[in-house]
């Protein structure tokens, strides 16, 4: 494997091969970027780097336990950072651990392929760049918080090959979701906690509208209003991202309310469906 350093040790490039063995740097103030890669067995646990890159590139059960990046692109657009937009090779994550790693806030995820991966712990937090990144098989485990995941790419279809994201099999069965969308993902190949905190719903405007009917007898007010506001908010996205199905907890109406009116909300919403 052959390593390109510039810039007094600040950017290192990797190509070629890695079987085994831990993949050692310098110091944790370094921009690490893997072009046309290969990365088999490596140990990256416990890694502190100041940006991690991969473009064109293969990690095979690789180790990204406790790791923490201040700043990620898990499939770079480039190499060099110069994208002629014509095509956007995939960068794939097969069977690697991330294990209480530490992804920052807002991280690119890009055009990635995670593979039956596990985030046992992984800080998934603010994950806005996620529209061209795929999951195949992963288990989640642990908070996810304001984040979106897409079934299909909202541009560079073209440089992608593809007009769909593989979005399947994967297991959120011990996972905390708060506030995460799934946009054009087929709900029911996926696995998620059930009741009596989650429940996977069809029909969510025709659920909705019975909960603001049986809402009508409210006092009226701040509560009555926010709720209201909330639920109409919800169904619209259900029914333009997933054809009207949704994932539904308490923390899936507006989260100031009082934790007892969610509660009502969410079992109105549940009632006695079979999509559970």
């Amino acid at each position: 494997m052959d390593a390109a350093q510039m810039g007094l040790r600040r950017y290192w490039l990797a190509r070629g091969a890695l079987n085994g063995g831990r993949f050692e740097v310098p110091d944790s103030d370094l921009d690490v970027s893997f072009a046309r890669a290969r990365m088999v067995d490596v140990d990256f646990s416990g890694l502190r780097l100041f940006r991690f890159a991969a473009h064109d590139s293969v990690f095979e059960r690789c180790d990204f336990s406790q790791a923490a990046f201040d700043n990620v692109s898990f499939g770079a657009t480039a190499a060099d950072g110069r994208w002629d937009r014509g095509t956007w090779p995939a960068t794939l994550y097969r069977e690697c651990v991330f294990a209480r790693t530490r992804i920052p806030p807002q991280a690119f995820f890009g055009n990635a392929r995670f593979e039956r991966c596990v985030f046992d712990g992984a800080r998934l937090r603010d994950l806005i760049h996620t529209h061209t990144a795929q999951f195949v098989e992963c288990r989640f485990r642990g908070k996810i918080q304001d984040a979106n995941f897409w079934g299909r790419p909202t541009k560079h279809t073209a440089a992608l090959g593809r007009d769909r994201n593989a979005f399947t099999g994967n297991d959120f069965t011990g996972a905390d979701l708060i506030d995460v969308g799934f946009r054009h993902i087929d709900l029911h190949a996926q696995r998620f906690p059930g009741l009596p905190d989650y429940a996977v719903l069809d029909r969510v405007d025709q659920r909705v509208k019975g909960a603001l009917a049986a809402m009508a007898d409210w006092p009226d007010g701040e509560v009555k209003t926010k709720a209201a506001r909330s639920l109409r908010f919800q169904a619209d996205w259900a029914i333009a991202y997933n054809n009207g199905h949704a994932v539904v907890s308490r923390n899936w109406v507006d989260r100031r309310l009082p934790p007892d009116v969610r509660d009502q909300i969410f079992w109105m919403l549940v009632g006695d469906s079979e999509e559970q």
